[in-house]
């Protein structure tokens, strides 16, 4: 079993979806968890409590993650609350979805910032630190869609893409001080927005998805509770794909 006791994580977007998911499953394998949430205190709140539910401490800190000092605040307050973190997910994102011939310059700006800017942001603020301690576990959300395209979602893809060779530079620049970067790249998996999908679209994905079914959020978690555990720690630089056989390459 996956223990990471004693270790202190920080989960960007982490109140709903996915991310709520990954601070779920960090703190149900014995991590204290801070987790960045947009605007939906409602959420938070729940989340925190699930997670104290679970015998560990939690701490919700509203912010926005297209913010440098926001991140550097984030960080700041994480190290005060814990007295160091040890596993950073970058796990916050947008979707803006809109053809390249229809789609703004501000939309396209946007979905860069929140979902790559955000991610560079929360890394260099948590790097002198994880430097420090000669530990570090850092994980990014990536996507299928950064692998292989999707039609609809330039800027989507293209920020995911981005962070695919985020995660590599991080890894090559941090090796030697015993931190790794990895990335998960989840394929369809069942969340508020892919429920609202129209069916034929979902029966598409589901014929193109050798398993035959979307993934579940806490599918995804477990596999960045894994690359955030010391079972990982020789694999640095890998983007791990959850996609049910969607994209092989």
């Amino acid at each position: 079993m996956i223990d990471l006791s004693g270790k202190a994580a920080l989960v960007t977007g982490g109140s709903r979806g996915i991310g709520r998911a990954v601070v779920v499953r960090l703190a149900g394998q014995g991590a204290d968890v801070a987790f960045s949430y947009r605007g939906n205190e409602e959420a938070a709140r729940s989340c925190t409590v699930e997670v104290e539910a679970l015998g560990r401490r939690a701490l919700a800190v509203q912010a926005d993650v297209t913010d440098p000092a926001a991140a550097e605040a984030l960080v700041g307050k994480a190290l005060e609350a814990f007295g160091k973190i040890d596993i950073l997910v970058n796990n916050a994102g947008i979707t803006r979805d809109d053809l390249i011939m229809r789609m703004g310059v501000d939309t396209w700006r946007e979905v860069l910032e929140t979902n790559l800017f955000g991610a560079f942001y929360a890394t260099k603020a948590v790097m002198r630190p994880m430097l420090r301690a000669r530990y570090g576990r850092i994980i990014n959300m990536t996507s299928v869609a950064g692998i292989a395209g999707n039609a609809g979602q330039a800027n989507y893809s293209s920020a995911k893409a981005g962070l695919i060779g985020l995660t590599k530079a991080t890894a090559r620049e941090v090796a030697s001080r015993g931190i790794t970067a990895n990335a998960v790249a989840p394929g369809f998996v069942l969340t508020e927005l892919t429920e609202s999908l129209p069916g034929n679209i979902k029966q598409a994905i589901l014929a193109a998805t050798p398993l035959g079914r979307f993934a579940t959020p806490d599918e995804i978690a477990a596999a960045v509770a894994f690359l955030a555990s010391d079972e990982a720690a020789y694999i640095t630089g890998h983007v791990l794909t959850v996609d049910g056989g969607l994209v092989m390459q």
